[in-house]
């Protein structure tokens, strides 16, 4: 069973919910992306959220399970998505790839964030301005 406030983060991701998001992130949130880019503050992730939500908009998490040490949680499953940077799905441009997630929690929210993946196909489908 993964984390209750994890489980709501997740959840709020896939649904595109961005209040959602905001609520559960501390006002000192920390993002950092798999390249080790970090992102601080709240209102910096809710537009960084709506961003990638712009051009991943099917973008989800797939949890298959999670450890939660303290105020540490880490989260195992997949991401998925399509890059879409004109807003058409196309299948071409679809990739799924493992992801593990390090959280950390401050009371019931989330003061980072940060996301372990291999994001090769992304970066490709980028470069090629797909």
């Amino acid at each position: 069973m993964i984390e209750p406030t994890v489980s709501l983060f997740i959840e709020s991701i896939n649904r595109k919910d961005l209040d959602g998001l905001a609520k559960l992130m501390t006002e000192d949130h920390v993002f950092v992306d798999s390249l080790g880019e970090r992102l601080t503050g709240r209102d910096t992730m809710r537009a960084g959220w709506a961003n990638y939500f712009t051009f991943v908009p099917d973008y989800r998490i797939m949890p298959d399970w999670s450890a939660r040490h303290g105020n540490a949680v880490a989260v195992f499953g997949t991401t998925e998505g399509t890059y879409a940077p004109d807003g058409k799905i196309r299948k071409e441009n679809y990739w799924i790839t493992p992801a593990a997630f390090r959280v950390m929690l401050r009371g019931e929210q989330i003061q980072m964030w940060q996301v372990y993946a291999d994001n090769k196909r992304m970066h490709e489908l980028l470069a090629a301005g797909h």
